[in-house]
């Protein structure tokens, strides 16, 4: 694997060797069995031209008067002129090793058996040799002279292994035949089954910007998932794209009203010869660059907020640590305007899963959002609670509220209901649901016990966190 993944950085060299690379294992392990085989063809071969020659010789020796008389005929020793350059031993003995004819010292098979040939390998006059053994009964008119002798024939081996190179070297080329036939039909394969791949390169380098999906029909189906995630990412990258789209239309839109104020102000600031004129404008300006400046805060939070803008986050946020931090921020302003800010959690823990930058913005919209519309002296309370697998996170105020009819269209993007003289951006709550719908959450608007508005966002909890109450 380590080999193939260090060869040229092409798809189809990879895949031709993921195909050629184990047929020539498998290939090797035939051919070491081819060779065993060959040896084994070689041995039959061997054995049944021996075993020929020691029967003719055995038929051949016949008892002569009192004597038995060994002869060798001529065929027993051309049946193994095949031109590889042999030499033939041979021997024939009586039941009582009493040498009739051939050569004395030829190796003896280690068990003979009755009228069973045996094989076996030898050397002989410093040669191996493939030799045979062979017991052959003698019928003679005297009963002394019915017996029978023992004929060994041994053959050196030249013959024997151009037989077992010959018939292995077949083999080879016929293994390499076929190696060489499947790379070339791999190859065309691959030129054929790669076309779809090409074409979808093609019609990647001809999209430009154009993000519309691939069609993932019209590729085989390994590469289909390879389509999906392209047309996954091309989405993600069409939402990024709107989002940024919306961003600079919002901010454009927004920021201009606000910047003619800034400069309006300025310009009466620097025309005025009054100081106390130019106080009160110093302190409209300090004003109108704060709300900017929150502003300017809101459009970008609302920008990260929107799906598709930055990379999915499943952080373990504690919403009741996470709602003290925002308290202890905003508590100057609640304290410049008397509102009473409180805090009400029923459970120890409230862990949720999710991006915890945008969870505390969310709480830091909701708590603002309250001390802005709640009249001097009244009072916004941060509740936090636990049922089951949800968390529960209020907030309520004294208010003016919001009508029921216009309850849902305040979760719009700028919209300000009619008649509310306080400053705002109209972003707060947009962003609340942002957040909370990529959570996985709900957000709902209802008439506080006050009178005032109660924001109820309700997010589920993280699985691993049992319920503590407190």
């Amino acid at each position: 694997m380590r080999l193939i993944s260090r060869l040229p950085g092409s798809l189809r060299v990879q895949l031709v060797s993921w195909i050629v690379i184990p047929l020539i294992i498998i290939a090797a392990i035939n051919l070491w069995v081819s060779w065993n085989t060959s040896e084994k063809m070689a041995d039959l071969v061997t054995d049944r031209m021996l075993t020929a020659s020691a029967r003719a010789i055995g038929e051949a020796t016949a008892a002569s008067g009192n004597t038995l008389d060994a002869i060798v005929p001529p065929v027993a020793i051309e049946m193994f002129s095949t031109g590889d350059g042999d030499h033939v031993y041979y021997s024939v003995a009586t039941s009582d090793h009493q040498l009739l004819t051939g050569y004395p010292d030829l190796p003896a098979p280690p068990v003979l058996k009755d009228f069973d040939p045996v094989y076996f390998y030898g050397s002989y006059r410093n040669q191996p040799v493939r030799l045979v053994a062979l017991r052959h009964p003698i019928v003679a008119a005297s009963a002394e002279l019915s017996q029978s002798v023992d004929v060994i024939v041994g053959v050196t081996l030249a013959g024997h292994t151009n037989i077992a190179r010959g018939l292995w070297l077949d083999s080879v080329s016929q293994q390499l035949v076929l190696i060489a036939f499947a790379a070339a039909l791999s190859l065309l394969g691959l030129r054929y089954g790669l076309r779809p791949l090409m074409k979808l390169r093609d019609n990647v380098l001809r999209r430009g910007r154009d993000l519309e999906p691939f069609d993932q029909a019209a590729v085989q189906t390994e590469l289909q998932p390879l389509v999906a995630a392209l047309n996954q990412y091309m989405d993600r990258v069409r939402k990024q794209m709107a989002a940024q789209r919306r961003f600079i239309q919002n901010a454009a839109h927004q920021l201009r009203t606000p910047i003619a104020t800034l400069t309006t102000q300025a310009s009466f600031a620097l025309r005025t010869k009054d100081k106390d004129e130019q106080a009160e404008v110093l302190t409209s300006i300090k004003t109108s660059a704060m709300l900017l400046a929150r502003l300017a805060a809101q459009l970008l939070t609302l920008s990260r907020a929107e799906p598709g803008s930055r990379r999915p986050r499943a952080d373990r946020v504690d919403l009741i640590e996470a709602g003290q931090l925002v308290l202890e921020s905003l508590a100057g302003k609640a304290f410049d305007r008397r509102i009473d800010l409180g805090f009400e959690a029923s459970t120890a823990a409230a862990i949720v899963t999710g991006d915890g930058t945008m969870l505390r913005e969310m709480i830091v919209n909701l708590v603002d959002n309250a001390l802005t519309y709640t009249p001097e002296g009244g009072s916004v309370t941060l509740g936090i609670a636990r049922d089951g697998d949800l968390i529960h996170l209020t907030v309520e105020d004294t208010g003016p509220g919001i009508p029921e009819n216009e309850r849902e269209h305040v979760f719009e993007r700028f919209y300000r209901i009619a008649g509310v003289k306080a400053d705002g951006s109209g972003l707060g709550l947009a962003i609340v649901r942002e957040v909370t719908e990529g959570a996985e959450g709900t957000v709902t608007l209802s008439e506080a016990r006050t009178g005032g508005l109660l924001v109820t966002v309700t997010l589920p909890a993280n699985s691993t966190i049992a319920n503590q109450p407190a």
